[in-house]
């Protein structure tokens, strides 16, 4: 059976078309999957809030965080179902394409078969073989009987390949128009509890407007609170990176001089200066981290196992609250309580501390890359020690106070310059 070269262009181009669509089922399938699960962590963090009806500012965050992945999720869903169409119309016309070509074969196989039918009653086809002229002849008989017999059974075997493609691809529209009616059920569903989430984020707005100016007072508490913590830790770190370039300056000396380090100079009228030079203070083990660190961007493993940014990086207008501005040198992650900070890379843990009002605070190390960890009620780690990336560190906050709100305040230092850690996360 010979088939036209445009024929056979038309059923790649289809066939790679069906891979490409379903390439896109499979990851807005993906997508729709880990939104659920984000939107199943959200649900989880709000039941774990206090159980009454009083509005507060935690419950309207994760109610807002919640309409957010509802809204995303309900997206998805269009997304994939019509990616599914598309992909039902690619299957449709192989399946199209596949009959045509089934009832052209068929129609040759009976053409074939009726052939031979009469060729056996006109003709005894050993008789026909044995009455060539000469043995070349004959053999060339005997081969066009073999080659027809041999074609048998090659459509034979044709028809019933294209008959079980074709099942399957049958199989598979059914099974996508299933899928089609279950996602779309659930974007039903979701876009009820959207509604009424919506409903309750206003009604919780409006009750809280009564209450701006207390909340007012109590995040410029807050936030006055971050500010101390964050002059701590930049104070931290300056002093760890001044100590060792004094201990390198010191080693650098004692290489060059025998042991003996420079002296600062007097200048005219009794002034010192200090002698200045570069130095670069990492060995070539925390150069090598601090490598390995920087080609992870983007890649890092979040600081904790389940979560959402409630606080992203810099300097910013509250969220609800009018005349308020938050400032964060690194991200809050609010979390499910219980949940556990863990090392995002490799490194050495610098300091252990507790601050009032934050808790305890863990920095690691990784070359000239800093990551801090504060919030923390229990820590599982002390200064000195080397940690693994995913390695639990300690355990995160819950403020009962705050309607058992857990969240990690998260940083990434580099130097002496705070990082967006969101740029560095995994997405």
């Amino acid at each position: 059976m010979k088939f036209s070269a445009r024929t056979y262009l038309t059923a790649c181009i289809l066939s790679v078309s069906t891979i490409v669509a379903a390439q896109s089922v499979n990851s807005l399938k993906q997508q729709r999957e880990k939104t659920l699960k984000q939107l199943q962590n959200t649900t989880q963090m709000l039941k774990e809030t206090k159980q009454n009806e009083k509005a507060t500012l935690n419950k309207l965050n994760l109610i807002g965080q919640s309409i957010s992945e509802r809204r995303r999720l309900i997206d998805g869903i269009s997304q994939e179902v019509l990616a599914l169409d598309r992909q039902n119309d690619s299957l449709q016309a192989q399946i199209n394409q596949l009959q045509a070509e089934q009832r052209r074969v068929k129609a040759d196989y009976k053409r074939l078969v009726l052939e031979q039918q009469e060729g056996r009653k006109r003709t005894n086809w050993m008789q026909f073989v044995f009455a060539a002229d000469d043995f070349n002849q004959m053999m060339r008989r005997a081969g066009y009987m073999t080659q027809m017999t041999e074609y048998r059974k090659v459509q034979a075997h044709r028809i019933q390949e294209i008959a079980d493609t074709l099942a399957r691809k049958q199989e598979a529209v059914r099974q996508n128009r299933n899928g089609k009616q279950e996602i779309m059920q659930l974007q039903q569903r979701e876009q009820d509890n959207l509604e009424r989430d919506q409903r309750k984020h206003q009604s919780m707005l409006n009750s809280l407007k009564t209450k701006e100016k207390d909340l007012t007072a109590k995040q410029k508490q807050q936030q006055k609170k971050a500010n101390d913590l964050n002059a701590r830790i930049e104070r931290m770190i300056a002093e760890e990176i001044r100590k060792a370039e004094e201990a390198k300056r010191k080693a650098n000396a004692q290489k060059s001089g025998g042991g003996k380090t420079s002296q600062p100079t007097t200048k005219p009228g009794g002034s010192t200066t200090k002698p200045k030079e570069s130095v670069n203070t990492l060995t070539k083990e925390e150069a090598l981290l601090a490598g390995n660190f920087e080609k992870n961007k983007g890649r890092l493993p979040w600081p904790v196992l389940k979560g959402f940014v409630s606080g992203t990086f810099g300097e910013q207008p509250h969220a609800q609250l009018s005349h308020v501005t938050v400032n964060n040198k690194g991200i809050l992650i609010q979390t499910p309580q219980g949940t556990m900070a863990r090392a995002v890379f490799e490194g050495v843990v610098t300091q252990c501390f507790s601050v009032p009002g934050a808790n305890n605070i863990v920095i690691i190390q990784h070359g000239n890359y800093r990551t801090v960890y504060a919030n923390l009620t229990t820590i599982s780690v002390k200064a000195g020690q080397k940690v693994t990336a995913k390695q639990n560190i300690g355990k995160i906050y819950s403020d009962p106070d705050d309607d058992n709100k857990t969240e990690l305040n998260f940083q990434l230092w580099k130097d002496k310059t705070p990082l967006n850690p969101a740029l560095w996360l995994a997405k």
